[in-house]
């Protein structure tokens, strides 16, 4: 198994898009890894599936609760709901960033890099997104490009659940490749 041995944090709320988060999370079980859902909240949270809500996951551990000291990786599931909410949290920011300190593997997909635009990561990064927030991406100072998958030290981001399965391939090479050391805050 690749990444056995290996946790990995995945950060959602409500409004997650579907696939965003369920398919990695089966990508990184089936190759061995721990993968933990980490929220804003406990119990359950709520997809979002196409024009309704859909599938829940259960938490398993609340920002306040959770140390990326314990993660490998960070996975961000994009939808427009799940970045938008969690990037005026403050735990969430700080969770974000302290993957980017510790130079480990982060990756976010869609509307994820809202998340990575708040938490003050992203400036002279090369990243991709949803298309409707490149500007915003810029805007930031990132480099964005219209590309399947994009990594930069560390960091991968792709556009939509169409890219998921280059976006999965790409998260497994960097947490076996383990800390980057220009990756950064």
């Amino acid at each position: 198994m690749k990444l056995e041995g290996k946790k990995i944090a995945i950060l959602a709320t409500d409004g997650f898009e579907k696939s965003e988060l369920f398919q990695p999370l089966e990508t990184l079980k089936n190759e061995g890894a721990t993968v933990h859902i980490i929220s804003n909240k406990d119990g359950a949270i709520k997809s979002w599936d196409d024009t309704n809500w859909g599938k829940t996951i259960n938490v398993d551990k609340t920002l306040n609760h959770a140390n990326e000291s314990d993660y490998n990786a960070l996975v961000l599931p994009g939808g427009q709901i799940n970045p938008d909410v969690l990037r005026i949290e403050d735990s969430a920011l700080n969770f974000v960033k302290a993957f980017f300190k510790s130079g480990k593997p982060v990756a976010a997909i869609c509307h994820a890099p809202w998340l990575l635009i708040s938490a003050g990561v992203i400036n002279g990064r090369k990243v991709t997104s949803y298309k409707s927030i490149k500007d915003d991406v810029i805007n930031a100072g990132g480099n964005w490009v219209d590309e399947e998958v994009v990594v930069d030290s560390g960091l991968v981001t792709s556009r939509n659940p169409k890219d998921l399965p280059a976006f999965c391939a790409k998260i497994i090479e960097e947490v076996r490749e383990g800390k980057h050391e220009a990756q950064h805050a």
